[in-house]
């Protein structure tokens, strides 16, 4: 049983917020994006990381959630984290991005929820340059180069701090 005195502790520590994605991609390197309702541009599949949930279970539920199946997902490609300027609640967050391959059938699989997404595509790594935010962008570019260097990226506000592998 924890003492109140330690509750309080706790309770009195920093707050972070956690979200997971998927960066899933052909044989021929493209990349599946789906377009948010609730935000401009387009983003990988993922989301908002539930309380007591870890960031692959959470990965997996988004992707069950968003696209209508859940895809095998291989490995952990990229650990981004964002300060907390960049958010309304002033918390920063860490986004979890893990790869897994698709195969160009499982596009027609895909079953949006239309009060969260209007739209998937596949899109090759040029091409969704173009489509996703600018923080956004950098995390996938660098996630989607270390997938075929068999890496795994560090990152801090989209940008390498360090890589393994």
């Amino acid at each position: 049983m924890v003492a109140d005195s330690e509750y309080a502790f706790f309770e009195g520590l920093p707050r972070s917020r956690g979200a997971a994605a998927a960066l899933l991609s052909t044989a021929d390197g493209r990349l599946l994006l789906v377009k948010p309702t609730y935000k401009p541009g387009w983003s990988l599949p993922g989301g908002v990381i539930e309380e007591g949930e870890s960031p692959l279970a959470a990965c997996r539920r988004e992707c069950g959630e968003e696209l209508g199946f859940v895809p095998v997902l291989d490995r952990l490609v990229c650990v981004d984290w964002l300060p907390p300027e960049l958010h309304p609640d002033r918390r920063p967050a860490t986004v979890f991005v893990f790869s897994g391959a698709l195969e160009e059938a499982d596009l027609a699989r895909v079953r949006l929820p239309p009060d969260e997404l209007s739209d998937a595509m596949l899109a090759a790594p040029e091409e969704s340059a173009e489509l996703l935010g600018e923080v956004t962008r950098r995390r996938v570019t660098a996630a989607a180069e270390a997938l075929m260097r068999g890496s795994t990226l560090y990152m801090e506000h989209g940008r390498r701090v360090l890589e393994s592998g």
